[in-house]
């Protein structure tokens, strides 16, 4: 019996072995540029910053920071200035909701009750223990290099078929896969986003791309 495993699995590590090395990603290439510049502008995202109009996605996610996570739904509303990202788990019953909008910002969903500041990333951060560059990542999540006035200058891979497939920016690196054809804005957008700084990760699997 042990032979006859230790057989499979020396196949498999044959196997493993022999498939092809993935293609390399081309970065700083003029023709990539031009493609994310395209993309950019297509989506709104030249004159709006990350903050493009009028958006929705939902699906699901995972967070942690070495200690601790979280994974559940996610869904996140953007525009005209306002954010709206609620995260929820199912299975234990608990959710963050956070809303930036003209009266300011709000995290509710603590066993403190709703919380005010004036910088949501750092006030999901305090309450949580999770660090999400939220304010870069309504331009990562869509496969965008965000501001490199705040975020310092992006490093972008590309396939061959032009498309990201890694963007390292600001100390995070995004990692995209499985591009889809979204109906509503006519665009190739990610359906699974990788995003790591240090010990900080956050995983997403997009369900759906819209617009409000």
């Amino acid at each position: 019996m042990r032979a006859g495993l230790a057989a499979l699995a020396a196949a498999c590590l044959a196997g493993c072995a022999s498939l092809p090395a993935p293609p390399p990603l081309a970065y700083g290439s003029a023709e990539g540029e031009a493609a994310q510049h395209s993309r950019a502008a297509a989506l709104g995202l030249q004159a709006h910053g990350c903050d493009a109009p009028a958006w929705v996605m939902t699906g699901r996610f995972a967070l942690s920071n070495g200690r601790e996570g979280g994974s559940g739904n996610i869904e996140w509303t953007q525009g005209g200035g306002e954010l709206r990202l609620l995260l929820s788990a199912p299975i234990t019953r608990q959710g963050w909701l956070l809303e930036r909008n003209r009266a300011g910002i709000t995290l509710s969903g603590g066993p403190q009750g709703p919380l005010q500041g004036d910088d949501a990333a750092r006030l999901l951060r305090e309450a949580t223990g999770w660090d999400v560059p939220l304010d870069a990542l309504g331009c990562w999540m869509r496969g965008v290099e965000a501001d490199p006035a705040r975020f310092g200058p992006p490093r972008t891979g590309v396939g061959a078929d032009l498309l990201p497939r890694r963007i390292e920016q600001g100390g995070w690196v995004l990692e995209y896969d499985d591009w889809r054809i979204d109906p509503f804005s006519r665009q190739p957008m990610p359906h699974r986003i990788n995003a790591s700084r240090g010990e900080d990760r956050v995983r997403v699997l997009v369900e759906r791309w819209g617009l409000e």
